[in-house]
């Protein structure tokens, strides 16, 4: 069976986080073929095009983790109806020097647990347009916007609940499927690789 790497971000710093939390459940409930290695983000500084000609160990860190996976999976909660400032400035850190981004052909799946009820779905979109930018191929459907019930999990991420593990397993079997298509479609030798004006396209 291949084997896919999937780099996987928490958008909170916080020791006690829930989407820590859902990390753990995320892992455990995904389909085999995926491994997961976690990039950390909490080492970084502030992001400054100052930077670019020479960027500092965390940064460099944080892109041939990106680089090293086969697809990238975003967990994060919703501040001020947003992207929380530590994940933004990662993204904003592999995006960077000009020329260099590294999400660009990326499979990304976004999905995210908040005590509120509408379960980080503005953050999402937000994270949707950003994404687009960066021409990072997203899991579009299904959606997850997850109300997080503490009875539902094990402290070691362990889902004890059918309904929220049955939800999350299809999530994670859907995101598997969709990162091999977008593998597959990226292929050298694919045909859409071999269209006469496919150089002027990628450019």
């Amino acid at each position: 069976m291949a084997k896919y790497k999937i780099g996987y971000l928490v958008g909170s710093l916080a020791s006690n986080s829930i989407n820590r939390t859902l990390s753990k459940a995320l892992i455990k409930l995904a389909p085999e073929e995926l491994e997961f290695h976690e990039i950390p983000i909490r080492d970084l500084p502030l992001y400054s095009p100052d930077y670019d000609p020479e960027f500092p160990p965390a940064g460099k860190a944080l892109k041939e983790a990106i680089a090293a996976s086969d697809g990238i999976l975003f967990i994060s909660p919703e501040y001020n109806r947003s992207i929380p400032g530590a994940l933004k400035n990662a993204i904003d850190w592999g995006s960077r020097p000009w020329g260099t981004n590294s999400f660009a052909r990326k499979p990304t799946g976004i999905i995210g647990t908040s005590p509120g009820s509408i379960g980080t779905a503005v953050m999402q979109s937000s994270m949707r347009s950003v994404l687009s930018f960066l021409d990072a191929p997203q899991l579009n459907a299904p959606e997850a916007y997850i109300k997080f019930n503490a009875d539902a999990y094990a402290e070691d991420g362990t889902v004890t609940d059918p309904h929220t593990a049955e939800l999350l397993t299809h999530y994670m079997e859907e995101y598997s499927a969709f990162v091999q298509r977008v593998l597959a479609a990226n292929a050298p030798g694919h045909i859409g690789d071999e269209h006469p004006d496919s150089d002027k396209l990628n450019r």
